[in-house]
């Protein structure tokens, strides 16, 4: 017997997410940073254990394929790719054609992009940049930057290019990195680079002692996912920037 049904006229509003396969906390981060009424769906692009500016030009080539495993059937009012470094080495304009060519969305952002907008709702020019990563990986995220009209006048780095042992840095030790970091007094914001590392348990607890906003990778992609999506991010104990009084 064929059983009659009806198909539902509503659904959550819905965005992609590409997670690097060697990525352990993004997807945990979004979960407590989205609203609860979004629907975020997963694929993963293979990325290798050890960090560097060839590995990261490599995902290129399989973005597309990536994102063409996200569900068809989905709505996607967006699709974010988890990567700060990648999106540097690979170019934002790149990966957004990459992934428009393997899933249909009409936006398409990153650690790199969702920064600048973030940096320009705060009304910052000048960070201090915190990277896990050996600096050379850093190098091309800070022309970008620059380009965007966005100084690096602090960097520091864990040097550290595994990524088993990225993810497992201890909060204190990010926590102490950017206290220290954010003394210059030409560091008007602390960017804390990098999906893979655990942050949102450190940015309230440090802006409240330095006075100055605290960005991080997964922080700012999931506020401007929100913002391409004309929805409110109001999570104010992860930063400042989700208070909604944040804005210039």
């Amino acid at each position: 017997m064929t059983l009659p049904y009806d198909l539902t006229s509503s659904r959550p509003k819905q965005i992609g997410l590409i997670v690097l396969q060697a990525d352990e906390t993004l997807e945990r981060d979004l979960r407590l940073l989205l609203p609860d009424s979004v629907e975020f769906l997963v694929s993963r692009v293979p990325s290798a254990t050890s960090v560097s500016r060839e590995s990261l030009q490599a995902m290129a080539n399989d973005l597309t394929q990536a994102a063409s495993l996200l569900p068809s059937g989905a709505t996607l009012s967006a699709v974010g790719y988890g990567c700060t470094s990648g999106t540097a080495q690979i170019g934002a304009s790149q990966i957004a054609a990459l992934i428009q060519a393997g899933i249909q969305t009409p936006k398409v952002t990153e650690p790199v992009s969702a920064l600048i907008a973030a940096c320009a709702h705060l009304g910052v020019t000048r960070i201090g940049l915190i990277s896990p990563y050996v600096a050379s990986v850093s190098d091309q995220l800070r022309i970008v930057l620059a380009d965007a009209g966005i100084e690096v006048t602090q960097f520091a780095s864990f040097d550290e290019p595994t990524e088993e042992r990225v993810v497992r840095i201890s909060p204190d030790s990010i926590a102490n990195a950017a206290i220290a970091m954010a003394r210059a007094d030409d560091c008007e914001a602390v960017f804390l680079s990098c999906t893979n590392l655990h942050t949102l348990d450190v940015i309230d607890r440090v802006e409240k002692q330095i006075g100055k906003p605290v960005l991080s990778s997964n922080q700012v992609l999931a506020w401007h996912l929100c913002r391409l999506m004309d929805m409110s991010a109001e999570r104010p104990q992860f930063g400042r920037l989700f208070n909604p009084d944040s804005g210039n």
